[in-house]
């Protein structure tokens, strides 16, 4: 390491999104490393993460452990009269100050590592749910239509639509109209 940058490591906990209060992520355990380089005309912050954020299963709604990683996330910053955001990656604090709370911008890194779609690995989702998905789901002999909501064809051989038994922790459907 250069003797212009600095390195800091952090465990970001359940403790740490609570107090984000962020609308995306409420757990997780997640380890950032902060690299603090001196540049010409700013300073540039260099994130890389890597851990586990929980989020909801896109197919069956239970909570999930969701890997994450990130290396490639970067933040500029430089010394100015007041605060601004020049750019999404380009932020001017006052002087003054000299400090920057960088909390949230790792929130938003986390939060972009986490994948569009996040789905229970295969035949691990809540089978009540998965059952009554199938149970509303209009088929035309195909199994296109079971791909479409990530199901396997052992999965769907796997489910008894017929059956009412709950899975502790499933969560419910409203009863149609």
């Amino acid at each position: 390491m250069l003797a212009d940058s600095a390195e800091y490591e952090y465990l970001l906990d359940d403790r740490f999104f609570a107090n984000i209060d962020g609308p995306e992520i409420r757990k997780g355990k997640v380890n950032v490393t902060v690299t603090i380089k001196k540049v010409s005309f700013a300073f540039e912050l260099k994130f890389r993460t890597a851990g586990f954020v929980c989020v909801s299963c896109d197919r069956c709604l239970d909570a999930m452990e969701q890997p994450v990683a990130s290396s490639g996330d970067t933040l500029m910053v430089k010394l100015g009269r007041e605060y601004a955001e020049e750019s999404d990656c380009l932020i001017v604090i006052p002087e003054k100050e000299g400090s920057i709370n960088v909390a949230w911008f790792i929130y938003e890194f986390i939060v972009t590592a986490v994948p569009m779609r996040h789905v229970h690995p295969q035949g691990k989702c809540n089978k009540a749910m998965v059952s009554k998905l199938r149970k509303h789901l209009r088929t035309d002999g195909g199994n296109e239509d079971n791909e479409d909501i990530g199901l396997s064809e052992e999965e769907t051989e796997s489910i008894d639509i017929d059956s009412e038994e709950e899975t502790t922790g499933a969560n419910e459907i409203a009863p149609e109209d």
